[in-house]
């Protein structure tokens, strides 16, 4: 795949040239030559003889970054000044902050907020734990929790260096769903020390999104945290993918106009992700999916099964295909990638069904170049933002769990995944939808809250059904 420039490795240059004459189209011209993309350019300061210009230019890596700076150096007259990371600049001092909702301006007001006022609001919570959720941030609050062991494309770079990921994943709890979110990375990635630690901070949340925990400790961190809490628990990383990759999927099909039960599903990658995806599936209706992980097409009958979940044994594959991805693949009507750079070829998609369907997932380098699968497939999607159709997963968790706690749902259920799902496929209109359009933008107004509606309905409607049947303690005011 061609690097193209990308804003996350941007930088400003200030610099001074020769006032008048060709300086300043020389400078755009110099960035372009070497690859770059000039995105702003800024006259901070005059003189009678110089004048004082900011670049802003986009490149393709940190090391490209520097060669824009060399390329400007060779414009006549040109005085290099600071060069800023435009990436680092947005995180100096972190991005959140804690902001108080009242006014402390006299004693009266510390009174009320804090001693001996607050004493009241404690007694009151003694006596009825449950409104805590109306008279604390519980109401609003969720915790982000990572052990920073499967942290992007990066792998298990530490509690540490996760936490600027977690922050930007609580900036946007709060951008798309007015959301209070706080990062708490663990330093530990013993699993019974993580699953301690977020029982004891439990109190204070409303919801807990485990992030960027590697398989297959993840699976059972958040099955005996489910066990124990009485808020949600949602692994971002497994089912906000699988949501958003079952609301696009819902719209490819009607782009192809192929039904949901009907079609063959291939898919790549068994892991976190991958489990997730596959499960929610086959609950919508997926008859036909045959997973493969690094040692091929997972069977009954394969002798290296150490570490497959037995999900996949009693539900995917009913046609018995054994052998490599390539034999998976051909035949079927949809791709769903979530494994490793360039492990599908432009021949394999050829292999495919006619109106073959792709979703090449790995990040930052897809299964399959989108261009090559696009040769042969009706339908492609990437995790990528400078391609159609971005399979992202703030799509979904930022307003599931709006809706869960608006509803103040006490756990996740696959009912509430699909119908977050079908709300998502919904933003976009018949009259949007085409190859290039099956997923709305991640800025596409109106996404958070039609996925929080449609969870708020549907913990609604499992909770009306529990109180008519006893059948769902889990979910209770």
């Amino acid at each position: 795949m061609v690097s193209v420039p990308s804003v996350s490795y941007s930088i400003t240059v200030r610099l001074e040239v020769p006032a008048g004459g060709q300086a300043v189209s020389q400078l755009t011209a110099a960035v372009e030559k070497a690859g770059g993309l000039v995105t702003a350019l800024d006259v901070t300061g005059s003189g009678h003889d110089r004048i004082q210009v900011d670049v802003t230019c986009a490149a393709t890596s940190s090391g490209h970054a520097g060669e824009l700076v060399t390329a400007l150096r060779t414009v006549p007259g040109v005085v290099i000044g600071k060069v800023s990371d435009r990436t680092f600049l947005v995180h100096l001092g972190g991005k959140i902050e804690v902001k108080s909702k009242v006014p402390i301006r006299n004693r009266d007001d510390l009174s009320l907020i804090y001693t001996p006022g607050v004493a009241r609001v404690s007694q009151a919570l003694v006596d009825n734990p449950q409104d805590a959720r109306r008279l604390t941030i519980k109401r609003n609050t969720v915790a982000v929790v990572t052990d920073g062991s499967a942290v992007l494309g990066l792998g298990n770079i530490g509690a540490t260096a996760a936490l600027p990921v977690m922050e930007g994943k609580a900036a946007l709890f709060k951008r798309f769903a007015g959301i209070d979110a706080f990062p708490v990375c663990l330093d530990t990635q013993d699993t019974d020390e993580i699953i301690r630690t977020v029982e004891h901070i439990a109190p204070v949340f409303a919801g807990i999104n485990l992030e960027d925990i590697s398989a297959p400790r993840c699976f059972e961190i958040e099955a005996r945290l489910r066990e124990r809490l009485d808020i949600p628990v949602f692994h971002d990383d497994q089912h906000g993918t699988a949501i958003v990759v079952l609301a696009a999927l819902y719209n490819a099909l009607k782009v192809v106009g192929k039904d949901i039960g009907s079609v063959r599903v291939a898919m790549a990658g068994a892991g976190a992700a991958g489990h997730a995806i596959a499960q929610l599936l086959v609950a919508a209706g997926v008859s036909d999916l045959v997973a493969c992980d690094l040692n091929g097409v997972i069977h009954r009958g394969r002798a290296d099964l150490s570490g497959v979940p037995t999900w996949y044994l009693d539900h995917s594959n009913p046609r018995g295909v054994d052998g490599a991805l390539c034999d998976a693949v051909s035949g079927a009507d949809v791709f769903i990638g979530v494994s490793a750079p360039n492990v599908l070829t432009a021949a394999d998609v050829a292999t495919m069904a006619d109106d073959a369907i792709v979703f090449a997932l790995a990040n930052p380098e897809p299964e399959i170049d989108p261009h090559e699968a696009g040769e042969h497939a009706a339908v492609v999607a990437t995790g990528r933002s400078d391609y159609p159709n971005q399979i992202n997963n703030v799509l979904a968790f930022p307003g599931v769990f709006r809706g869960l706690l608006d509803a103040q749902s006490q756990s996740v259920t696959t009912e509430m995944l699909t119908a977050a799902a079908q709300a998502l496929a919904g933003t976009v209109t018949d009259d949007e939808l085409n190859p290039s359009y099956i997923i709305p933008s991640v800025f596409h107004s109106g996404v958070a809250d039609a996925v929080a509606a449609a969870v708020r309905g549907s913990v609604e409607s499992i909770r009306k059904v529990a109180e008519e049947t006893g059948d769902f303690p889990a979910i209770r005011v």
